[in-house]
Parts: structure tokens; C-alpha cells; sequence
């Protein structure tokens, strides 16, 4: 790494491998500090490191030089941390997200300031930051997309407060700041509460229908088993209000046929998902449905086209037919997620999108599930805990956009009037009548 001595040695130019940029260094009042002179050209860089050598000894003639430990080393410090302390609990993308968020947006704009000048007024200039440099290229991002063409979303600066809020309660955590500062949007209103997209009743039924007709009559004759899966797999969700996760998670030995207190077979299932392992029951036409796939036949990968004009060509022998196989209960009751063949069920049907122009997907069909229970005037608690999840988010995603979680009988209350009332009206109106009897 060639280092390049500036200043009479007081101040030092070096240019990292990995970098294309010369950074600059320099040690006063007995700690060294790093800069990024964000310049490929050596010259240019002298002028940039210079310029920050002396401002930086002016503020620290006039008592005004900024110390303690910076952004940078709280995040550093968190990274080192989170990925050890939650290994098996978060998933790996999750845990690479925070470092990409970190390395992209947040440690260029806070890196260099002490970790406690991260203030509320701070945040909320990284907010505009965020907001109105999106058109211009990053040089910390290693995609080669073109910058934006409209800001970040909500849901994308959320995360990255929540980032950074996680590096602040490091720092918290090793005594480098006292308090946690107040991160949240200050003109944030109400926001606006959305449904999440699902079918409707006979949406669901124009869906399970086409997926039907299409396992009868595939296009191909070996798209069939697939196509099959497909069909059961809607009805499967609809029926069960499993995550998509859980569902391709399953395996037979999870599944169990019951009786419940109707004497209607139902399907206790063992969940392993996103909340660790949880239990299921199901609706009587999920016992169907794994029958049918308990019963399916394995698909076998026999000879291909290009093979048999292979072999024939070199005169060898057909080879012996692959014998039958049946699920296994260590075997997985969906093995693929058939993304393909779901969504071009969507396009074919046009169900693909709602009526606010959101995309159906698979967890479309676990919504379907809670919305139906919901109108079926299930107990919101005992969907919750079916479905492993909270009454608030089923309350507020779920039962708010449904008519028939509204009690009509208590709304349309009207209060009856008192009989003093009536008589009174009774009485002025025959006033008149009597007043006319007297002037006659």
C-alpha cells in the first residue's frame, strides 16, 4: 500500500487495494484520524487532504474539535456482534442486509461524526438526504444499476432507521452514548391502513376451478404432476392458512389425519417457520386434499429426448423402466414452489392483480384463509393462535376491510322516545283543532 508523507510527515496520503480513492491520515491530540479524500487523482487529493489537515487543527486550536467514538466504529462493533449473537435465529440474508445498508447509505453520511452528535435533527437531514440525492450515482454501491428514478419507498427508509437504531443501542451498550435519541419521523401522520391482497369468495373459486380444469388437461402431458401439485397446493393454503415458507417445509411425518368434534376429519399439522415450531388444524377439505397427495405417485426422471436419440444413434440398449415410488414421510409434501405455473394461473384467470393494483401471490391464498374464517364469524383469537400470529395484525390488516365483522344490530341502534314526548305532540296537534271549534 503506497503511503505518500504531506505536511513535513505530519500528514500521510495512502490508497487501500480495495479502494480507488487516497485516504487520508493524521494524529492529533494523541489519536489518529482517517479521511476519505473521495479523489482518484494524486494532486487532487493533496489539496483535499491538506485543506482537512488544517481545518482540522484550527478546531482543535479553538476547542471546537468534535471527539469520542465515531458512527463508524458503533457500527463496525455492531456487525461483529449481531451476526454471532443471532446465529440459527435470523436468517443469513437478513443479517447481510444490515451490512449493506450500513456500508451503502448509512456509514458514508454518519461514519466520521461521534456517536453522540447523532441527533433527531441529524436523522432527520439523513431522511432528506435520502429523499433527494436518489437520481445521483452512489460510489459505496457495488451494483452496476442506474441510479433510481424515484425516491426510496417507506418501507426502505424504515429499515434503515431500524438499522441504524440497532448501531445506536451498541453504542448504548458499551457506554459510548447515555441515551437513546428520538428516531421517529417528525410530521409522520396516521398512516393509512391497507388490506392485504387476497380473494374474494368467488375469486377463490374462479381460482381453484382453472387450476382444476388445467391439472386435467395440462398443456403437456408431463407438465401434468406439476400441474396437479399446483391445484392441491391452492386448496392445501386456502384451507390451512400456512406461510408459503411453512408450507415448503413440510413433510409428510408433520401431518396427521383426526377427528374433531363434528366427526369430520381434519389435519393436525406441526409447523416449522418463520416463529420456530407451532401446531395447525386445518379445514375438512385439507384431509382430502392430502390424501390425494399421500397417494400421489412420485415423479420418476426416465430417459430424456436427447438421450434416446443418443443411444439410438449409437445403437445401444433402451434402458429398464424406472420402478414406481410413493412418498416417503420424510419427503416433502410440496418439493417445488412451481412459481411459473401459479402465476401464469393468475395471468390466464386475471387474478394476478386486486383492485388497488397490488400482485396476488402465494400468500394471497394464507389471507384468503383468515379473511373467510373472519366472515364465517370465526373467533378472531383462535384464528390468531391457528395462525400463528397476533389479533393486532389480523385486526388491522385483516378484519378491517370486511363488512361482516360489523355488528348491524349494534350500529343501527336507535333510542326510543319517551312517552311524555308523545303526548305532548299529541296534544299540539289537536290545539289548533280546538281553537277553530271555539270561533265558530
Amino acid at each position: 500500500m503506497p503511503t505518500i508523507d504531506l505536511m513535513g510527515g505530519k500528514l500521510q496520503l495512502c490508497q487501500k487495494p480495495s479502494s480507488r480513492f487516497w485516504q487520508a491520515r493524521t494524529s492529533i491530540d494523541g489519536t489518529q484520524r482517517q479521511f476519505s479524500t473521495k479523489r482518484e487523482s494524486l494532486d487532487q487529493a493533496s489539496k483535499v487532504a491538506e485543506d482537512w489537515y488544517v481545518t482540522l487543527h484550527a478546531k482543535f486550536r479553538a476547542g471546537v474539535l468534535e471527539t469520542g467514538p465515531t458512527f463508524k466504529k458503533a457500527a463496525d462493533q455492531f456487525l461483529k456482534e449481531y451476526g454471532v449473537i443471532t446465529e440459527g435465529e435470523r436468517s443469513e440474508k437478513w443479517t447481510e442486509s444490515h451490512a449493506i445498508r450500513l456500508r451503502v447509505h448509512l456509514v458514508p453520511f454518519f461514519g466520521p461524526l461521534p456517536i453522540n452528535k447523532v441527533t433527531p435533527g441529524k436523522v432527520q437531514e439523513y431522511r432528506v438526504h435520502r429523499m433527494t440525492s436518489y437520481k445521483e450515482p452512489n460510489p459505496e454501491s457495488k451494483s452496476l444499476h442506474k441510479p433510481k428514478s424515484k425516491p426510496p419507498a417507506r418501507s426502505t427508509l424504515h429499515d434503515e432507521i431500524v438499522t441504524l437504531r440497532m448501531v445506536l443501542k451498541t453504542a448504548i451498550r458499551h457506554g459510548w452514548l447515555e441515551y437513546l435519541p428520538d428516531l421517529s419521523p417528525p410530521y409522520k401522520s396516521q398512516g393509512k391502513i391497507v388490506h392485504r391482497p387476497w380473494f374474494s369468495p368467488e375469486e377463490y373459486k374462479q381460482l381453484y376451478e382453472a387450476a382444476r380444469a388445467y391439472a386435467r388437461q395440462p398443456f403437456h402431458e408431463h407438465y401434468k404432476w406439476n400441474a396437479e401439485q399446483v391445484y392441491d397446493f391452492v386448496l392445501f393454503m386456502a384451507n390451512t392458512g400456512l406461510r408459503p415458507d411453512e408450507a415448503f417445509n413440510l413433510q409428510f411425518r408433520d401431518v396427521t389425519v383426526v377427528e374433531d368434534d363434528k366427526g369430520e376429519e381434519i389435519l393436525e399439522i406441526e409447523v416449522r417457520g418463520k416463529r420456530g415450531v407451532g401446531h395447525c388444524k386445518s379445514m375438512p377439505r385439507a384431509a382430502e386434499v392430502y390424501k390425494r397427495l399421500l397417494n400421489r405417485e412420485k415423479p420418476v426422471k426416465g430417459e430424456s429426448r436427447r438421450e434416446r436419440q443418443l443411444r439410438k444413434k449409437e445403437g445401444g440398449e433402451a434402458p429398464p423402466v424406472p420402478e414406481k415410488e410413493w412418498p416417503k414421510p420424510t419427503d416433502l409434501i410440496f418439493p417445488g414452489n412451481h412459481i411459473k405455473l401459479f402465476n401464469n394461473l393468475l395471468d390466464r384467470t386475471k387474478l394476478k392483480l386486486d383492485r388497488d393494483g397490488k400482485p396476488r401471490t402465494a400468500y394471497s391464498l394464507r389471507h384468503t384463509y383468515i379473511c373467510m374464517r373472519l366472515m364465517e364469524g370465526a373467533d378472531i383469537y383462535q384464528i390468531a393462535k391457528n395462525c400463528r400470529t397476533s389479533v393486532e395484525m389480523i385486526e388491522k390488516h385483516y378484519a378491517i376491510h370486511l363488512k361482516n365483522t360489523l355488528d348491524v344490530s349494534a350500529i343501527n341502534v336507535v333510542k326510543p322516545k319517551s312517552k311524555s314526548k308523545r303526548t305532548n305532540k299529541s296534544r299540539a296537534k289537536s290545539q289548533p283543532a280546538a281553537e277553530e271549534d271555539l270561533s265558530l
